[in-house]
């Protein structure tokens, strides 16, 4: 089946060859995959879909893949859990939380990137991949090229939690610690991708690479019984995840496997100090102000996100809105996330939920209807985060005794 006509600018609609290429040479705009929807439709359906493997690749005919699945098997699919706790504490009436915090390998849905991109690379022929990371994807490249047999360069500011670095370093990678931003990171990239021919997944094999995340989009749908919600909130940081989920749901509708009628608003959540795309919502702008990152989610760290612009059009077309949480606020997204529904997730998570509280509270999303909250990384990677919060409750000697008096006075600190 023939269903790619290769690549296309997003901003002046030129066509391109399916080639490692990101940036449009008439009018720098950015690239991305273009499908033949009319030879999938038909093709494609519910049933074949859910005759797939449980993983991301039972999309793999929605997926910019010609030839066979390189790596991630078991990548994807992950839980999509009614949180019944969650949504009494909130008030509303049907939340449900897409949790990538358990994600195969890495603990995050970049693994859904990475397989596509690191996939593709082995299909043009690449023996290299690379890529510019704020943690999350460096663990997942550095995973994904030792499946493949592949050398990986990964890039990372010198600062970043050591937990993500360690997770990194397993894979037996060459890690680069850069001392500046990731912003400043991802420019040097861009040089790099220039000089060596390496598969930057994040840079040359951005259009391949963000086409990952529509699995992401197809799971919440099939795993509502193939119904779209009517609200989505997610995690932003370089804005993709937001614009894939959304081409994901208008996909399904293009080739009549979600209702037409269905109709979902999308809402971005960043923290306060790195949220150029919400400021941009919130002041109904397509001009994007950089920002230099200040917050403890630091995988969301991104002060001048290269799908920002797109970011907020996804927001503007769907209905929907955006919210910024503070590092407090954060924290404590984190917290009743794990308090209500066993889920421990990474700053990123507690942005989603502080997020959509606020909006909730606001009357932005309404109560009564069905609700999303993309988790998108395991807590296990930023436990720094709660260090000054969490500590045991009860220091004893081993004796009976000693626990009684113990329990006896927590018992009346709580009467």
């Amino acid at each position: 089946m023939e269903k790619l006509n290769g690549l296309r600018c997003r901003e002046c609609g030129r066509h391109y060859p399916a080639a490692p290429v990101h940036v449009c040479e008439f009018c720098f705009g950015p690239l991305e995959v273009d499908y033949r929807y009319d030879a999938l439709r038909g093709r494609v359906t519910r049933a074949s879909i859910e005759a797939g493997p449980p993983s991301m690749w039972r999309y793999k005919d929605l997926l910019p893949i010609d030839g066979d699945v390189a790596v991630g098997d078991h990548v994807g699919f992950t839980p999509l859990i009614r949180a019944k706790n969650l949504a009494d504490e909130l008030g509303c009436r049907e939340v449900w939380v897409k949790n990538d915090s358990v994600c195969h390998p890495s603990w995050s849905f970049k693994d859904r990137v990475v397989a596509v991109a690191v996939t593709k690379a082995r299909e043009f022929g690449f023996d290299t991949v690379a890529c510019a990371s704020t943690g999350n994807l460096a663990n997942s490249v550095a995973a994904h090229a030792a499946e493949g047999r592949l050398k990986s360069y990964i890039f990372i500011p010198a600062d970043l939690e050591q937990g993500k670095i360690l997770a990194t370093l397993v894979y037996n990678p060459t890690l680069v610690a850069v001392h500046g931003t990731y912003d400043e990171v991802n420019r040097l990239c861009s040089e790099i991708a220039d000089k060596y021919q390496w598969a930057f997944v994040n840079v040359n094999f951005r259009p391949y690479y963000s086409e990952g995340s529509k699995s992401y989009g197809f799971e919440i749908v099939e795993q509502l019984g193939w119904r779209a919600p009517a609200h989505i909130v997610v995690p932003c940081a370089g804005g993709s995840l937001i614009t894939k989920i959304w081409k994901a749901i208008k996909e399904l509708k293009t080739l009549g496997l979600l209702d037409e009628r269905d109709r979902t608003s999308m809402y971005a959540a960043q923290a306060l100090g790195c949220g150029p795309i919400v400021t941009m919502i919130k002041n109904d702008t397509d001009v994007l102000v950089p920002v230099r990152p200040n917050t403890i989610a630091k995988s969301l760290a991104i002060g001048n996100p290269a799908d920002g612009y797109y970011a907020y059009k996804v927001t503007k077309e769907s209905g929907g809105s955006g919210e910024h949480a503070t590092d407090e606020e954060i924290v404590e997204g984190m917290l009743l996330l794990a308090r209500t529904e066993g889920i421990f997730t990474e700053t990123a998570g507690g942005v989603t939920v502080a997020a959509a509280k606020k909006l909730i509270e606001r009357g932005v999303i309404p109560r009564d209807e069905s609700i999303v909250l993309c988790i998108t990384g395991n807590g296990l990677k930023t436990p720094d985060s709660l260090q000054d919060r969490l500590k045991a409750q009860v220091s004893i000697k081993p004796s009976l005794s000693a626990f009684d008096r113990a329990l006896a006075d927590l018992k009346s600190q709580t009467s």
